[in-house]
């Protein structure tokens, strides 16, 4: 029953999301509660919501003020040598600026973070895709591919889980899967250059050659009202404490929160000392912030009623329980297939260290590897990297100035196809095997 109750709420969730009658910080609000309600959880809501915040509290103040320090970078001009250099590589075609995309997120997912990845991938494309007036859900859906690929690394989240949890050698682990991620990076630059040939069609080759054009972009680009924001003569500091910040984020010399918070202070005080611009500044991006850090902390609701209800531990129990015993030897691919709905409507946590041991135990007594089990378990991250859960996608689409339903309705079959051939290389490569 309380299966069937998770899957209905995931179900009208997506219904309300995908078709716009509700927008997301709404949704993840009331259908929840709904269905906690039906459930007859009423009286449980208090302590199970307040779980749900609490656990989201430090991602909701990380965004908070990485959106502030990416968005003090930007008024700065920092991004402005990159993007005017990728301008003049991709000379007004979508084609090229779509693959262009493909690779910048290649490069600079290969921290393992979301949040850094799509910051740096919005703030030096999205000038271009207005410039052009190329639609921004292509920008998210290239971004979110090649994120969700580039997250199997060890350092990523769901690989290091999925060590941990099966208590794994990284490397014999990780290994047979560089090719796994090179054949999903293949297919992110196809669909990019599926979706820029499309807007290639739609659009036509602009000419951004002449000093008007140039102008034009020299404008847009710099992502603020007037020029009196940017500090080239501060670029290199700029740059510095960004790689600092960088550095110590993939170290994890302190948690992510703390990070963003220093560096925003140093950058916003050396680039604008005087307090009236400080606060200028801060009111210049607080919309961006409010609207992406209110859809986290409404996402702790979410998660709160669906692990306090025990809906995702049912919802895992049943889909395990439902693989015919025949279907034993194929316990590798049948896992990586339900990777994709499995991390889309659960956290990392409760899978990796919940669900994917009991996978493990049941497909070793069909002789299959725990080793196996756990390369396979990573295959859906295209598809998880798109789930309500990841407080990244409201980063994502909140810098792009796209609906989170009209995003997740645009990426779907992509994030599918992407994790379906990264398991057909896993299947060739022998990563997984039948």
């Amino acid at each position: 029953m309380l299966a069937l109750l998770g899957f209905s709420m995931i179900a009208v969730f997506m219904f309300f999301l995908m078709t716009g009658r509700l927008s997301a910080l709404i949704a993840l609000i009331i259908v929840p509660i709904l269905f906690a309600v039906i459930g007859g959880f009423a009286g449980d809501l208090g302590p199970m919501i307040m779980d749900g915040i609490q656990s989201v509290a430090p991602t909701g103040v990380m965004l908070l003020f990485a959106i502030l320090y990416f968005g003090i970078m930007i008024d700065s001009g920092l991004f402005d040598p990159l993007i005017k250099r990728i301008l003049k590589a991709v000379k007004g075609d979508p084609l090229k600026v779509a693959l262009g995309t493909a690779l910048l997120i290649s490069l600079v997912a290969l921290d393992g973070d979301g949040t850094t990845s799509y910051m740096i991938t919005i703030s030096a494309m999205l000038p271009l895709y207005k410039r052009l007036k190329m639609n921004p859900l292509v920008l998210t859906c290239i971004a979110m591919l090649g994120f969700g690929v580039m997250n199997i690394s060890p350092w990523g989240g769901p690989t290091a889980r999925a060590i941990a949890a099966l208590q794994l050698d990284a490397t014999e682990m990780f290994t047979p899967l560089i090719p796994v991620m090179a054949g999903g990076i293949l297919w992110v630059f196809v669909t990019a250059f599926i979706l820029g040939r499309k807007e290639r069609q739609r659009l036509g080759v602009i000419d951004l050659d002449s000093a008007k054009e140039t102008a034009g972009f020299s404008e847009t680009a710099a992502a603020v009202e007037a020029d009196e924001w940017k500090r080239p003569k501060l670029l290199w500091f700029n740059l510095g404490l960004t790689l600092l910040l960088l550095f110590c984020l993939i170290k994890g010399i302190l948690p992510l929160p703390i990070l963003f918070m220093i560096a925003f202070a140093i950058a916003i005080m050396v680039n604008y000392p005087n307090q009236e611009h400080q606060k200028d500044r801060i009111r210049t991006h607080a919309g961006n912030v409010l609207a992406v850090v209110a859809l986290v902390f409404a996402s702790g609701v979410f998660t709160g009623i669906l692990s306090g209800t025990k809906m995702v531990d049912a919802m895992a129990n049943s889909m395990i329980a439902v693989i015919p015993e025949a279907f034993g030897p194929y316990f590798a691919v049948i896992t990586a297939v339900a990777s994709m709905p499995f991390t889309y409507f659960m956290a990392n946590d409760p899978y990796y260290y919940g669900v994917l041991p009991i996978i493990a135990k049941t497909a070793a007594a069909y002789g299959v590897d725990p080793i196996q089990i756990a390369r396979a378990s990573v295959l859906g991250m295209p598809v998880h990297a798109m789930s309500p859960l990841m407080a990244s996608a409201y980063l994502l689409c909140g810098m792009s100035g796209v609906e989170f339903g009209a995003h997740q309705k645009f990426i779907l079959k992509w994030a599918i196809l992407t994790s379906l051939a990264m398991i057909a290389t896993a299947l060739l490569t022998g990563a997984i095997s039948f």
